[in-house]
């Protein structure tokens, strides 16, 4: 790191959301409650599919990993954008901002991976369900995860390798709630295009190679289950509809930020919070509460945790009474 970096920008101001004070208040507990909710409802998952046996497949094990990647990936800013609505002073020193571009692009990169690979199990579940057993392996799920988490890793650390390095020598302000990538870079004190060029190249082409996978192969299953039966066909349109409905929310704004990141808008901060907050939340929603397996292990789980709870108490009251 050059001595620009260290001596001149040690740190970043963030402009947050709004400047509105009850707006702030409001935000304060509007996303603290989705912040725990996130938190809790994810934990939830990942203990319910590591502790029921009924849930030992394929499919739950890539669910359960992304449960814990959307616990991360709301945790590396979302605090602190919670913590800045109560203060006036909102900084974040220079090795904070370089850990929030590391965080996000590791968790978002190795969520695009694993969004695909839940996809591909669907695709051999439906369309080659003779080979499922064979073809989504222990092993093969293990290997999809690591996949998922070594292009998480080389991407952020490929973006990293020209950021950390940009000269930083006045402009300090990001109108933002975290370091988001293309509003720092915007601050170095260079010409910006061999930047933006380099952030299309690679945060550009991992969106739209994974949104585009995604997309293909959930055309692949509904084509496949047409031709098998009509009504087959509907039943899992309903289903794939709200998968949809998540990967757009998701991959939308991390196309429109990272593929034009010439153009910094104003609304690039509201839609960052889609896959900061929003899609962490929608996740365990639309792949879990909506799967029947899923909620029963989740009832058995609470059941088995509160109901001694419950009866030692109503023992301690008749104990009680008795005396």
């Amino acid at each position: 790191m050059d001595k620009a970096n260290s001596s001149v920008v040690s740190e970043f101001v963030l402009l947050g959301l709004c400047s509105s004070q009850k707006l702030q208040l409001f935000y304060f507990f509007f996303f603290s409650v989705l912040y725990m909710v996130i938190v809790l409802g994810d934990l939830l998952i990942t203990l319910t599919v590591t502790s029921d046996t009924s849930l030992h497949s394929p499919m739950y094990f890539l669910l359960g990993n992304l449960s814990f990647v959307d616990i991360c990936q709301a945790s590396f800013a979302t605090p602190k954008m919670i913590a800045d609505f109560l203060s006036e002073h909102k900084t974040i020193s220079f090795s904070g901002c370089i850990a929030h571009i590391f965080f996000i692009h590791l968790f978002t990169g190795g969520e695009m991976v694993l969004l695909v690979s839940m996809a591909y199990d669907r695709y051999v579940a439906i369309c080659k369900p003779l080979y499922y057993v064979v073809i989504m392996s222990r092993r093969t799920c293990t290997v999809l995860v690591m996949i998922s988490w070594a292009v998480g890793l080389v991407h952020t650390l490929s973006q990293l390798s020209f950021t950390v390095n940009l000269p930083f020598c006045g402009p300090n302000v990001v109108d933002s709630f975290f370091c988001d990538l293309p509003r720092v870079t915007n601050l170095a004190c260079l010409d910006s295009n061999i930047t933006e060029i380099l952030i299309v190249v690679n945060s550009g082409i991992l969106s739209l190679s994974t949104f585009s996978l995604l997309v293909s192969s959930y055309i692949i299953i509904l084509v496949t289950v047409w031709l098998k039966s009509s009504a087959a066909m509907a039943k899992a349109f309903s289903t794939l509809a709200s998968h949809i409905a998540v990967v757009i929310l998701f991959f939308g704004p991390c196309i429109f930020i990272y593929v034009w990141p010439f153009t910094i808008s104003p609304l690039d901060k509201f839609l960052a919070i889609f896959y900061t907050v929003f899609t962490p939340i929608l996740n365990p929603i639309i792949y879990t509460l909506r799967n029947r397996d899923m909620k029963a292990a989740i009832r058995k789980i609470v059941n088995h945790y509160l109901r001694p709870r419950r009866i030692s108490e109503m023992s301690l009251v008749v104990r009680t009474s008795l005396h």
